[in-house]
């Protein structure tokens, strides 16, 4: 039987025919590390895990190479910027380049080994091949596929015939397959460096050349290392769908122009990770990583359960909610192997059974079911396929549980969920715990409940579970624990109070991002001036375990302040969203963390919206362009600035809530205000003399690059949909 994946190059599903008899050569790109790896790149690497252990499991011994990027791409201008990621990292916490590229590489690595991911055979670092790099390019300048100009070395796109075959972007199709802004010195816009010169201040990461000191390109690590340590022939190459262009269309162009021949014999892409409907990402704030998992009391080999569930050429729809899931699911999973391992009866157990045992308990069923795993995993690694047959084997009565387990250890040498390691659970538990359940039992078959529950305290590590059968001892770490708190993963989760009748006067709207303390300030300084029949909602926007608690206790104390948990930070857009489906007020102010409240406000607020304004606050924004906005904290104004922002339940309600879209504060204000303006109501700030604003802590714990591309989305958004109606109005 042979393996079939979908190869992008030829897009078919086509048999994998190793390039080298009974040897699987592989090669994964692996990760820049100047910062922690989050889900969405971990299911790169898991894909990579998966067709390894499938290779593996067919009889092929795989050299599995994945490279370490420890080196920046990025001119000095870029650097000056903190566009230069590894470098930026470095100087941003005081370290050498090198030292942020251990650690992150040191946390990658950990990452892996939470996830079940196999070691790689090697991990080169770039930095470490720099001399392979120059060759490679010293090379396709002999073949005419590169030119020199100014210390710079660009690849010729127009020279290599097949360049877009992978990517599909030939001809008027053609992008520019470059990360900056286009660089006049180039023949043609979508050449590409393979060595950049290195500019004046630049002293980190930097190498001598034939064209002059410098630092590699992009994209000519990948081609330098791959075939160095696989050969000029290999047989899979795998990444996300990312990659596929420029990166993987210019290691083609590379490694083929180089070399002069076909490298690759099947390319592997999987699909994306989404979050929100969006690529997970640090740019869209909707990024999970592993010890966030592990934060949310969830086994990270939850994820790779999940990741289990879809197809790898199929997007991937994550959210914590669908994680506890996947988290419960392989909880169950483990139940079922614990009680074919403990209770059946049946102790015969893995690695292997003994021939007699498997012809005695039915060896043809196992070699059945083996045979239709082997089938699913060889049509396009068919995991969701492979997982149902473990489903439907474990809770399969006929076949005898030792048959059953051994189906069990067989799949997960592929699965890789550590079934092995839970079938052993009592096994290996320590003797003095062994004799505490003994003694548990023993009580509990003679009735004697005090004593068996005074031997509960001696279960130390393990959870057990009392059946009509006995004792199930568990790791306890592998069990699924209770969670603390209700939480929720959109705003959708809420009970929707939209339709019904407001009961108070007002609902204060506060989303909370860690800092209780500023969290605490805030709440206290509106219970002061609400008055008594308003509430104060708010949302906890996946703060740390310290500052929910935090929350949980000021809400215990206070019958007027109400608390919801996310699993995440869901976006200002979606947050807002949350509280006001929940709000009872007639009038809703939104808050932020960082104001505080020190005279009557509401009673100026009251005023304000009764007298013709649709939406009112301390401090409003005017414009003339739609472009540049100065300040006001009197009179009519454009916008009013969420900070403190107030407007009737049911204007709120009728402009269509808050745009969820807006994951970021900034201009959403600007677009609830123009939304409300094109009702024909007015924007009113009435003076700043009632509240103060104190520090801002999360815009200051952006960097300015990051504050400006997170504006500058929400920016474009709220432009394109407001600027006409509220410059002409």
């Amino acid at each position: 039987m042979q393996i079939r994946l979908h190869n992008t190059l030829t897009r078919r599903v086509e048999p994998v025919v190793p390039a080298h008899a009974g040897e699987i050569r592989m090669y994964t790109c692996g990760p820049t590390v100047y910062r922690p790896v989050h889900v969405g790149n971990l299911r790169s690497y898991l894909l990579a895990d998966w067709l390894r252990r499938t290779f593996e499991l067919f009889g092929h011994h795989v050299v599995s190479v994945k490279n370490i990027t420890d080196v920046g791409h990025m001119r000095q201008d870029a650097v000056d910027r903190g566009e230069d990621k590894v470098i930026a990292a470095a100087l941003a916490e005081g370290k050498t380049p090198m030292q942020i590229a251990e650690f992150y590489e040191a946390a990658f690595r950990e990452d892996e080994r939470k996830l079940g991911i196999l070691p790689a055979t090697v991990y080169p670092r770039a930095t470490a091949h720099v001399g392979e790099m120059i060759a490679l390019i010293e090379r396709l300048l002999a073949r005419g596929l590169a030119y020199v100009v100014d210390g710079t070395v660009y690849y010729a796109v127009k020279q290599f015939a097949s360049y877009g075959r992978l990517s599909g972007n030939v001809g008027e199709a053609l992008r520019q397959g470059v990360r900056s802004e286009v660089d006049p010195n180039k023949r043609n816009a979508a050449d590409f460096a393979l060595w950049k010169r290195a500019e004046p201040g630049r002293s980190a990461l930097v190498w001598d050349s034939p064209w002059g000191s410098g630092f590699p390109g992009w994209h000519i690590e990948c081609s330098a290392m791959s075939t160095k340590y696989l050969g000029e022939r290999f047989d899979v190459h795998t990444g996300g769908v990312d990659n596929i262009f420029p990166h993987h269309e210019d290691e083609i162009a590379q490694s083929e122009g180089a070399l002069g021949h076909p490298v690759v014999g099947t390319w592997v892409h999987g699909q994306h990770l989404l979050a929100d409907g969006v690529k997970m990402a640090k740019s869209a704030r909707n990024t999970l990583e592993v010890h966030e998992i592990e934060e949310l009391g969830l086994d990270p080999l939850a994820f790779r359960y999940q990741c289990l569930l879809t197809h790898y050429r199929t997007r991937m729809h994550f959210s914590v909610a669908a994680l506890r899931q996947a988290a419960e699911g392989l909880d169950h999973l483990r139940q079922r192997v614990r009680v074919l391992a403990q209770l059946s009866g049946d102790k015969t157990t893995p690695p292997r059974l003994p021939e007699r045992v498997r012809v005695a308990f039915g060896s043809v069923a196992l070699d059945r079911w083996n045979e239709l795993l082997r089938e699913r995993l060889a049509d396009d690694l068919d995991l969701p396929g492979a997982l149902a047959l473990v489903q439907a084997c474990v809770t399969d009565a006929d076949i005898p549980p030792s048959v059953r387990l051994q189906f069990v250890h067989d799949a997960d040498v592929v699965l890789g969920l550590d079934l092995d390691a839970v079938v052993r659970e009592r096994t290996d538990a320590p003797p003095v715990v062994l004799e505490a359940v003994a003694g548990h039992e023993l009580a509990r078959a003679t009735r004697d409940y005090d004593a068996a529950d005074r031997l509960r305290a001696k279960f130390d590590g393990v959870r057990v579970d009392d059946r009509a059968s006995g004792a199930l001892v568990a790791r306890a770490d592998r069990r699924l624990a209770p969670r603390p708190r209700r939480t929720i993963a959109s705003a959708r989760e809420l009970r929707d109070r939209r339709a019904k009748r407001a009961v108070r006067s007002w609902s204060v709207c506060v989303l909370a991002r860690e800092w209780p303390d500023d969290v605490a300030r805030c709440v206290r300084s509106v219970l002061r001036f609400i008055p008594a029949d308003g509430e104060v909602l708010v949302l906890d926007q996946g703060s740390s375990e310290d500052a929910k608690r935090r929350l949980d206790e000021l809400a215990a104390r206070e019958p007027r302040v109400l608390v919801h948990h996310a699993d995440r930070d869901l976006g200002e857009g979606a947050g807002r969203s949350a509280l006001l489906r929940v709000a009872r007020g007639r009038s809703v102010l939104e808050l932020d963390p960082s104001v505080e409240i020190t005279g009557p406000l509401f009673t100026v607020l009251e005023e304000a919206l009764g007298d013709g304004a649709g939406i009112v606050g301390p401090w409003g924004l005017r414009t003339v362009d739609f472009k540049h906005f100065d300040e006001v904290t009197a009179g009519e104004c454009d916008a009013i600035q969420g900070y403190c922002q107030a407007a009737r339940r049911d204007i709120l309600l009728a402009i269509g809530g808050f745009d969820e879209r807006y994951r970021f504060y900034r201009n959403l204000d600007i677009a609830v205000s123009s939304a409300v303006r094109e009702l024909g109501l007015r924007a009113l700030a009435i003076g700043a003399d009632r509240v103060t604003r104190h520090e801002h802590r999360a815009w200051e714990a952006l960097s300015d690059e990051e504050r400006e591309k997170r504006s500058r989305k929400n920016y474009d958004r709220m432009y394109k949909r407001f600027h006409r109606t509220a410059v002409s109005a």
